[in-house]
Formats: C-alpha cells, structure tokens, sequence
C-alpha cells in the first residue's frame, strides 16, 4: 500500500470480529480493535495494533477507541462493526428491556462508532464500513428474533447512509454470515445448508477484506449472504 491504511475493528475480541482483524493485518493494515473481554486488546498486541477494553454500547468507550486510533496511525480507512449476542425468547414473551437490549447489541453497535469515525473518512475523502449483520435480517427466523428484528432496521440504516455519503467516497455494506463456525455445531442446521457444512470465520473475514479493499469501491448499500446457499434470493 502507498498509504498504511488502518482499520478499526468493534466487538473484535473472538469470532467472526477476530477473524477480520487477522485477515486485515494479513493484508497490509494496522488495526484497533475494541472488545469487552480484553481479548482484542492481547490479539491486538499481537498483530502489532492496538487495543482498547470497553462496550460498544458506551459513546466514551467508542470516543477513546477513535481518538488512540487517530492519535497513534493518523487515519481510519476501514470500520468492521461486529456484535455480541441479544436475548433470545418466544416473541410475546420478549420483555420492553430486552427489546431495548436487542436494539443496542445489533442496532446501535453500528449507529454510535459510524457517527464518531464517518467525520473522519468524510474529512479523508474515503472509508469503507462493513456491518456484521445476520443471514436471518430478511427471512427472520424465531430462533433469533431481537438480532432479525433490528438488523432488518440495520439495512434500512445502510441504504440511507449510503445515499448520503457516497459523494463522499465513503462506503457501507452488510456481511449476512449464516450458520459460522463460531457458533455450537449441531447435525440438524448442518443438514439445512446446501453445501452440508458449516462456514468458518476465516470465510466472512475474507468476505469483509474485500469490501474493504479497494476492489470493492463501487459496492455501497448492500447485503451479502454468506451463508453455504441457505437463504437465497428471487
């Protein structure tokens, strides 16, 4: 790269969020990674980034995040917004404080560091952001209804900043993992995928690498399954 481009990696401590900060290191960027667990700040470490311990559902944890960011690499070319995992019930049975849970753990995961880095690639002339979202926003299953619900809200969210920053140059996709290898294995959900396996988290990280490439700079407001063929599209 003529320019040491630098991505910024939320909830990026184990999963399919680790997997991306290792695929982006791999390909020429230095990463910042924010996790609850201090596991992004030791993988961070390790990939010569840096890390920072805190909730993407806290406004200062985020601020921090970018402002060492920007403090020590000068520049956020790339934001992968990964999550955590949302209350899951009968959809009656759903309370109003586990509504509101689901909605900060898939929704506004994305919404608060996007309005603290877009400033940033607005000012540069170019970003991509990449959201972690789910193959279910679309064909919600009862399995997971608060991630379905608020992630279905999630695109809605991209195609409108999409719209407004384009002009901008600044870029933002979904990635719809389906059943990842991050997740317990079980023979019943392995025999519903097409391809009769489960993804690995190396896949999705590919996946995001290359929305966050260069190559990938005419690709804004969409969603894409990666998902072994399990929801497809008319």
């Amino acid at each position: 790269m003529s320019v040491e481009k630098v991505a910024v990696v939320t909830a990026g401590g184990s999963g399919m969020g680790a997997a991306a900060a290792k695929r982006l290191a791999a390909d020429g960027f230095k990463v910042a990674i924010l996790s609850s667990s201090g596991k992004g700040e030791a993988l961070a470490k390790e990939l010569g980034g840096l890390g920072v311990t805190g909730s993407n559902q806290s406004n200062d944890d985020l601020q921090r995040l970018a402002d060492v960011t920007l403090e020590r690499f000068g520049r956020i070319d790339v934001l992968v917004n990964s999550a955590g995992h949302g209350p899951r019930a009968p959809i009656l049975e759903i309370t109003d404080e586990q509504w509101h849970t689901g909605m900060d753990v898939y929704l506004m995961n994305v919404i608060r560091p996007v309005r603290i880095i877009t400033p940033q690639m607005v000012k540069q002339k170019a970003g991509a952001i990449v959201n972690i979202s789910t193959a279910w926003a679309f064909e919600p299953s009862p399995m997971f209804p608060t991630s379905a619900v608020f992630r279905a809200g999630l695109a809605a969210f991209t195609k409108i900043f999409a719209d407004k920053y384009a002009p901008d140059n600044v870029r933002m996709n979904n990635v719809l993992p389906g059943w990842i290898d991050s997740l317990p294995a079980t023979e019943e959900r392995r025999d519903s995928v097409p391809m009769q396996r489960y993804g690995k988290s190396e896949e999705i990280a590919a996946t995001i690498a290359f929305l966050a490439s260069e190559g990938a700079g005419y690709i804004t407001g969409q969603n894409i399954r990666v998902d072994g063929g399990l929801i497809r599209s008319v």
